[in-house]
Order: C-alpha cells, then structure tokens, then sequence
C-alpha cells in the first residue's frame, strides 16, 4: 500500500468528493493562491478553478457565515481556518447559526458544512495561537467533532464529513501535515462516531485523540517491556462519542487513564470520566487518571513548553499509578 502525508490525505479527500458533487466547493484564506497555508489544497485551484477554490480576506465571520448561508441554499461548502485559533473570530456563525438552523426551521434547513483547520499547539506559537478547541465545539448540541490522529483516519473521516449532512468541526494540526501513513488508493470511507482500538490490551485502557495519541503508543511501548498491556483506543470523533468502545474495554481492563492535549477544565477527558464512573463504577479497580496540558495559557519558551504538555513519561506514571505499582 502506498505511503502519503497527511496533508496529501486531507487533499485527496477533498478533491475526491468534489469531483463527485459539482455543489462542493473549499474557501479561506491562502487555500488557491498559495496552494494551502500548509499545502492542504495543493493542486486544487488548478483543477476546480477560482469559482469552487476560493481565497478570502482575513475575514473569518464573513467568510464562515457566507459558507452557512450556501448550506442553506443547497451547497456543501468546506470552511478552512488557518487555525481553529482564528475560528473564535467567527464562532458566533458556527454555535448560533450552523449549529442551530435545523432545529430553529423545524428541519426545513440541513447545514451540510466542514469547518476545517489546525488545532492545539503547534511549538512556539505562544499563548493565542495554541489552544485546543475540541471541547468548546463538542459542548454544542448540533455539532459534530472530528480530531483524526493519522493520514488513513484523516481522508476516511474527511470525505464522511463532507457528505454529512448536519456541520462537522474537523480539526487538524500543524505538526501532524507532514506525518505518512499507509492509506489506499481505493475510495474508503470511515463512519463518524466510532473510536477505533489502535492497540490491543489486558491491564489497562489508555483513551486519547489528535497527535497527543502519539504519546500514548510509546508509553505502550515502554510499560510492554515491564509486562504491562496497554489497549489504547483513538476516539477520532469527539462528538458524537463513542462510549460504547470505551465502557468494553474498561470492563476488560478495570482501569482507564485518559490523554488529551487540553486544559483540564471541562475537558473531554472530563465528560469520559463522569460517563464512566455514572455507566461502569463497578468495573473499575482504581480512579480514572486524566493527562491534560497545565491549567494556564501555553507558554513560548520551549523549556515550559515541554513541561506544558503531557508527554509519554507522564502515560507511563499514571499507568503505573492506576495499577498501583
């Protein structure tokens, strides 16, 4: 199976479900021109032409609110935001008007949009360029939250989005563009929903999503060497979750740490924990363990930046910790 970027997996995907639906188009800033902030639409302009790959002004509202309104007139537009940091500037179009219509027109109006872009930090990016949004979209009835952490989940989960029909947030990440997968040249298609066992395991259950997932698999790596099993899940999608995946292998292991690249405050982390000590308290041997960034703004200097986020020594010891050893 031939190996491609992220990036390259993103574009394909949307590429693909263009060349099928004559009603999808991409918009943002740098996406034409400039092939892409980070090359995501490289080739695109070239193929679909300016009236379906267009560049916009540093207008995230306008732009975000003209693709809510095509929805609405029968379109598919994909919303691209060089960051999701710059999706606060339009956040009201997403969670009052994307996230609402279908609801407030009695389902006369489906809003068949992709809000797309990195998410989280990215290295020394500072305070304002380097949060992570998957729990502010996820706390809103009518969204939905992808965060694929891999070239193969990433255009699977993509081309599902676009043919959604309800608004999907689809987040990404600067440091995960360049990263290869193997991912087939057949179309494939991944259903929204549904996390996914990257690991198999007996002794304890790790839960994660996004690039931070990679901190997951070497601290498995390491704890196998003491003769401690790790199942590691990847919820890919955020919104809706799947418990489901999560109570079986809890049930199984008895004992869950949960990894995410967020501050601790009513995380994702936060509502997994809360639904599975409401759903499977019995089953469980010892308290959840959650691995969040620290509860203040992300730091520039990239000593604190590392001690800022959770890393793979950080799994280990709280896998360690949930098994009492």
């Amino acid at each position: 199976m031939r190996t491609i970027q992220f990036r390259e997996a993103v574009c394909e995907a949307m590429s693909e479900e263009m060349r099928k639906d004559d009603t999808i188009y991409l918009m943002g800033e740098e996406v034409a021109e400039y092939n892409g902030a980070y090359k995501a639409s490289k080739g695109m302009l070239d193929e679909f032409g300016p009236e379906r790959v267009l560049d916009t002004p540093i207008s995230e509202l306008g732009f975000a609110g003209i693709g809510v309104g095509s929805a609405m007139n029968g379109n598919r537009p994909i919303i691209e935001f060089m960051t999701f940091n710059f999706s606060l500037v339009a956040i009201d179009q997403i969670i009052s008007n994307a996230a609402k219509m279908r609801q407030m027109s009695g389902g006369q109006f489906n809003i068949p949009i992709v809000f797309r872009g990195p998410t989280a930090s990215a290295g020394q990016l500072a305070a304002t360029h380097s949060q992570a949004f998957e729990s502010w979209y996820a706390n809103c009835p009518g969204l939905k939250v992808v965060v694929p952490s891999n070239p193969y989940d990433a255009k699977g989960l993509l081309k599902s989005a676009i043919r959604d029909d309800d608004p999907v947030i689809f987040m990404e990440s600067e440091q995960m563009y360049g990263d290869k997968g193997e991912v087939p040249e057949e179309e494939y298609l991944l259903p929204l929903g549904v996390a996914d066992i990257k690991r198999e395991g007996s002794d304890v259950t790790i839960v994660s999503f996004g690039k931070i997932i990679k901190e997951a698999f070497k601290a498995a790596e390491e704890l196998e060497k003491e003769g401690i099993s790790c199942e590691v899940i990847d919820l890919r999608t955020v919104r809706p979750l799947d418990h489901e995946t999560i109570f079986n292998s809890v049930k199984k292991t008895n004992r869950l740490v949960i990894l995410e690249e967020a501050w601790p405050f009513g995380s994702v982390s936060s509502e997994i924990t809360y639904q599975v000590q409401e759903n499977i308290f019995d089953f469980l041997d010892a308290p959840v363990q959650r691995l969040t960034t620290a509860d203040t703004p992300a730091p520039y200097s990239p000593v604190l930046l590392e001690k800022w986020l959770p890393n793979a020594q950080d799994v280990v010891d709280a896998v360690k910790k949930v098994l009492y050893k």
